[in-house]
């Protein structure tokens, strides 16, 4: 890098043109700083008025800038030097910061060791302030501020999760008062430990789909009819054989008993993410990946809601398949249908999502969403409770609700050995959902949040309540933008939402005896207008990226097809192949000049671009490891009309010298074998250098340098050079560590093999091919 003193007199008609003069004024512009590269020893700075800088082959040089000028394409030169001679040379190189010694592992693990056991008091409150966030914000807070909104945001936000809780039980599978109990004790936990001011943490459907999948299943093996819900009045006596009449308790009690070892198990491996640092696992899960999930989990869901809405008994079907054989069993149940429950499920969608369309379209004219859920099921209730719709036309209902906590209980080790495995997809479903989301508000509104903390929170919202009767949560979407319209500013509306909840708990729960559960089935459903709605953004996905339709649409075919664990995984899969065929055959092109700029574009992009005579610009866009390795060589042996490998080979086998005929690049797309370009003749190369524009090559492995070594040496039998350009410091590293740029034989120096821009080894290619011209000439 260069180094000015105090005194720069330039005149602008002393800079010549292209990305050279333009950095040469760029530099002497900028005020000094340290050199960057490697030093054997300290060096004086720069006296005033003088300039100092590299050559590339030794000590830097010190001269006046009044004897200075910027020559050919922006280059430095003293007065007495001629452009001619610049152009032979390099120019001005960056010298290379050196780096410190590095530090062994016994040394690393010894001072962590050291930095982790040594005790304080301000490392302990700071220990304390990390593992709950609210112990900091809450100094901080500002009662004038946010205490309105977060009273608003908390009362609305209650609201909905006394319906939503009600209906969401369907899905697991559970009794309603285990769906309150874990929205009461998951809000007041995230308020202490989580790093998001708007995330609403609670029961969210896809979850609780996947809970009541799981404990489904364990049921039928107990014993008890899969056919039969808890809910269904003498349902919880109800078995399929004799093999549940050895539990110790019913239908509910063994039911809350799987989804409690369940949800530990969910929590414990939440907290271990956390505490291991693999927030960044998530970041694996895509948006186009979780968007499908969410669209075959909410077509599931739907279809389990649909026997609901119709008052029709037919099992929970398991495995394989499940919503084909649970859409045949509600075709062969259509004639059963109880009539009052499809009226009532045709009300309360029609109700609903008018109010939902209603509250969308005036959205900006509304300070609080409507509490239209709540509304229509407080006259649900009511309508049921005056007309015993349940003794006249066996409409089914909620039931007894109780009232108050249960005593804690400790989940049973033998059912969390059992769910275990089902216990890592919904670990990291609700991980993925609640850092997604947690960092997409605080994107939106200006603050950071840590994933590693989020996991923790996550984990304890599971971990902790799974001891007091509750279920697996995250966060949820739905919610989360609720709290965000209506004013929340901290998580101390997380505290409201509780105390709401609280009072449903205690004093309000047995009115809802009556209600039936075709309205809550209603409420379930209409809440996935949102997921369903994704399907119509499959089409722009398709033209922005097919890779990720094609993982979107596999995804949730997955869900609906097969099952939503299985979904998942193939989600996973789906996601991980289309970054590996992106990185394993990335575009490729010959670059050609622009005009007489010192910038270089894709020939067959663009109309107008000069190609240098003799040099070939190659860039490949993506990496280059084992993988890709083969399918590099064939771009580029296409592309410049000759393989290097073959050619070099028959040279050697031949013993004689034979020439290289001249082949411009191939036309068209395919690359074809690596052989198919060849083209040997006797007569002069069509061009004595290959520049690969390294700008685009994220990294380099071990395949990869071998592949670089290897076309050096092919292309230096048949006489031509191979020279990198735009390499950045990782790049650099790999190739030193990896023998590219030892000197000597079999070797070459940094500063002759690798040039800080395109153009400057496009010159640098013309300039030595003119003087092996010009000394040939002289033989």
């Amino acid at each position: 890098m260069i180094h000015s003193g105090a005194s720069r007199a330039w005149h602008p008609s002393t800079l010549g043109r292209g990305a050279g003069a333009r950095g040469a004024r760029r530099r002497l512009s900028a005020s000094p700083g340290p050199q960057v590269g490697k030093r054997s020893a300290p060096r004086a700075p720069p006296l005033p008025g003088t300039l100092s800088f590299g050559t590339g082959s030794g000590a830097p040089v010190t001269v006046r800038s009044s004897q200075l000028q910027v020559g050919h394409r922006g280059r430095c030169c003293s007065m007495g030097e001629s452009p001619e001679l610049l152009q032979q040379g390099r120019g001005p190189v960056p010298v290379r910061r050196q780096r410190p010694a590095p530090q062994g592992l016994r040394e690393m693990l010894k001072a962590r060791l050291w930095r982790s056991c040594s005790c304080s008091v301000p490392c302990a409150w700071a220990l304390v302030q990390d593992l709950l966030p609210a112990t900091r914000w809450l100094c901080q807070y500002r009662p004038r501020e946010y205490l309105a909104g977060d009273v608003m945001s908390g009362l609305v936000i209650g609201i909905i999760l006394v319906p939503q809780g009600i209906a969401y039980s369907l899905l697991a599978g559970l009794q309603p008062i285990y769906s309150l109990y874990t929205s009461f004790f998951a809000n007041l936990i995230y308020f202490l430990m989580g790093t998001s001011q708007h995330v609403s943490v609670g029961i969210f459907s896809l979850l609780c789909l996947m809970v009541g999948q799981v404990v489904d299943r364990e049921l039928q093996l107990a014993g008890f009819d899969p056919s039969q819900d808890g809910l269904w009045p003498g349902a919880n006596g109800s078995i399929l054989n004799g093999s549940a009449a050895t539990l110790d308790c019913g239908r509910d009690c063994y039911a809350i008993r799987v989804a409690t070892a369940l949800t530990l198990m969910t929590g414990l491996y939440q907290v271990l993410m956390g505490v291991l640092r693999l927030g960044f696992v998530s970041t694996y899960l895509s948006q186009p990946l979780l968007d499908g999930f969410a669209m075959g989990a909410s077509v599931t869901i739907l279809t389990s809601q649909l026997k609901h809405l119709l008052g029709v008994r037919i099992p929970r079907h398991q495995g394989l398949g499940m919503v084909v054989r649970t859409w045949l069993s509600l075709l062969r149940s259509a004639g059963q249908a109880n009539v009052c429950d499809v009226v009532t499920s045709t009300v309360c969608l029609v109700v609903l999502l008018a109010a939902k369309e209603l509250s969308d379209r005036y959205r900006r004219h509304l300070r609080v969403p409507l509490p239209t859920e709540l509304l229509v099921i407080v006259v649900a209730t009511l309508v049921s409770h005056f007309g015993q719709l349940h003794k006249r036309f066996g409409s089914s209902v909620a039931g007894d609700i109780p009232t108050g906590f249960m005593a804690p209980q400790v989940p049973e080790p033998r059912l969390m050995q059992r769910v275990a495995l089902d216990a890592m997809a919904l670990a990291l479903v609700g991980a993925a959902f609640s850092i997604s989301l947690a960092e997409m508000f605080g994107r939106s509104h200006g603050y950071s949040v840590r994933a590693n903390q989020e996991l923790l929170a996550v984990g304890c919202c599971n971990v902790l309540p799974a001891f007091l009767h509750c279920f697996a949560t995250s966060a949820a979407l739905a919610k989360s933008l609720v709290k965000t319209a209506t004013g929340c500013r901290t998580q101390l509306s997380g505290v409201v939402s509780s105390a709401v909840v609280l009072l449903v708990l205690l004093a309000l729960a047995p009115l809802f005896h009556d209600l039936q559960r075709s309205v809550l089935a209603c409420i379930i459903v209409v809440s996935l207008r949102g997921a369903l709605r994704k399907v119509w953004d499959l089409p722009r996905l398709w033209r922005m990226s097919p890779a990720d339709a094609l993982v979107w649409a596999g995804t949730a075919a997955t869900c609906v097809l097969v099952s939503t664990e299985t979904g998942l995984l193939a989600g996973v899969i789906l996601s991980l192949l289309s970054l590996a065929g992106r990185t394993q055959r990335p575009h490729a092109a010959l670059l050609a000049r622009i005009g007489d700029s010192a910038f270089y574009e894709d020939a067959t992009e663009f109309e107008g671009l000069v190609p240098e005579p003799g040099v070939r610009v190659f860039r490949f866009a993506g990496p280059l490891y084992y993988a890709n390795k083969d399918f590099f060589l064939r771009s580029l042996y296409s592309l410049t009309g000759l393989d290097a490998g073959r050619a070099a080979a028959r040279r050697k086998e031949q013993g004689s010298e034979v020439g290289v005929g001249e082949g411009g690049p191939a036309q068209g797309k395919d690359l074809g074998p690596v052989s198919s370009r060849a083209a040997l003749v006797p007569m002069a190369a069509g061009f004595h250098t290959v520049v690969i524009d390294c700008a685009p090559l994220l990294f380099l492995d071990a395949a990869g340098v071998t592949t670089l070594k290897d076309l050096r040496r092919d292309y230096g039998a048949l006489g031509i050079s191979l020279l990198l350009a735009c390499c950045s410091p990782p790049v650099r590293d790999i190739l030193s560590r990896g023998g590219f740029l030892e000197e000597g034989p079999g070797g070459t120096a940094e500063e002759e093999q690798l040039f800080l821009s395109v153009h400057d080894a496009v010159q640098t290619a013309g300039a030595r091919h003119r003087e092996l011209e010009a000394t040939d000439a002289r033989l």
